[in-house]
């Protein structure tokens, strides 16, 4: 499909010094937004809890944001359950409904009701919603239940542990997701949950984890590439790939954290899928660049670029425009999840494509005049010498 009509010539060149001007003020850009105001990390990278909640009744997820943002849980993350009338995925950034006064105060409580003879171990989980307790004997468990209680928390059950050797109890405490549903009843009335269906926590040490993992995951996927377009192509090519490569990455991301989008591994997917597409769209026109070299000798590199993406230059409409229809679309009609998805990859592929022809193109021929051309081996020939 030839949108450009053939020998069709543009001189993309001309717009490079402005372009890159442009684009060093966007990278600088980019790199201080990632501190200030910094990454908006969502429940995988910060912590938080998810729950899954079965209504009785027709509820909106605009209507359920509304309530919790009422309650105090700003920025709560609300997904529909598909194929599940009227089931929700709810997250917070709460993991655990114990403050450390609290945490402070449940040992010495616990150790009061039942004796510091008797209290062998106590363990707060770290979702703050059950405490496991090692006894040396039998307690009475309505004086601990009262005495956890004076601490100002708040228990659902007690129960001994099924199959220990020791005297072990379980005390299940009221915790985020019990006072979320507790909150949503009293407004959503017959409408309201009967209770969680699932919860699942993410605490802060495993979410600074995950976020290691993540960049740990960019940068192998970085090096892997740079390896391959080192082999790929010479000393000419490389460079301006790999920066392009990292130019895309970073633009990306610092226009994510600048309208303050949710960092999380959804965002990690969508930062190694414009890599991808990124190295893919610059090995086209460098494969064109390098074809033209050996057919047209008389012509200069600059002439060359301009000529090989005048031609790539349907391929490029055609194929980013394709895509982008695809995105668009998620964006407007899919979910929450999937519209943040939709817009790093946008933002990536229009960066994706435009570095292809003014970050990596102009590099090459910086690097070709630099070190390649005849008067550049000539120089280093007489430094040599001298």
């Amino acid at each position: 499909m030839e949108i450009i009509k053939p020998g069709t010539y543009i001189d993309f060149m001309r717009l490079a010094r402005p372009v890159i001007t442009t684009t060093l003020l966007l990278s600088a850009l980019a790199i201080v937004s990632l501190f200030f105001p910094g990454p908006n990390y969502g429940i995988d990278f910060a912590g938080g809890t998810e729950i899954q909640l079965a209504f009785n009744g027709e509820v909106s997820t605009a209507e359920l944001r509304g309530m919790l943002d009422e309650v105090g849980h700003q920025g709560a993350d609300v997904v529909k359950v598909e194929g599940q009338p009227n089931e929700f995925m709810i997250r917070v950034r709460e993991v655990s409904s114990l403050t450390d006064t609290q945490r402070e105060g449940l040992e010495s409580a616990v150790s009061g009701a039942v004796g510091a003879d008797v209290l062998r171990e106590l363990r707060v989980s770290p979702g703050g919603d059950k405490l496991t307790l090692r006894l040396a004997r039998d307690v009475d468990q309505t004086a601990l239940r009262e005495a956890i209680e004076g601490a100002g928390v708040n228990v659902r059950d007690i129960s001994p542990l099924v199959g220990a050797d020791d005297v072990r109890l379980e005390v299940f405490l009221v915790g985020i997701a019990d006072e979320i549903v507790d909150q949503l009843s009293e407004r959503l009335g017959e409408r309201a949950p009967d209770g969680p269906e699932r919860v699942e926590w993410v605490g802060p040490k495993a979410g600074q984890q995950l976020r290691d993992a993540a960049v740990k995951s960019l940068l192998f996927a970085i090096a892997f590439i740079m390896v391959y377009v080192a082999f790929r192509f010479d000393l000419r090519f490389a460079p301006g790939g790999v920066i392009a490569m990292f130019h895309d990455a970073l633009i990306t991301l610092g226009i994510y954290v600048l309208v303050q989008k949710e960092v999380n591994l959804t965002t990690v997917a969508a930062v190694l899928t414009v890599i991808g597409y990124s190295i893919n769209d610059t090995i086209v026109v460098y494969d064109r660049i390098r074809e033209n070299m050996g057919r047209y000798n008389d012509k200069t590199l600059r002439e060359i670029i301009n000529l090989s993406t005048s031609q790539t230059l349907s391929r490029t409409i055609v194929t980013s425009g394709t895509t982008l229809l695809s995105i668009v679309a998620f964006f407007i009609w899919g979910t929450p999840v999937i519209q943040d998805i939709s817009f790093a990859l946008f933002v990536g592929i229009v960066i994706g494509t435009y570095s292809s022809i003014y970050v990596a193109a102009p590099i090459t021929e910086w690097m070709d005049r630099r070190f390649f051309s005849k008067p550049a081996r000539a120089a280093a020939v007489r430094t040599a010498r001298a």
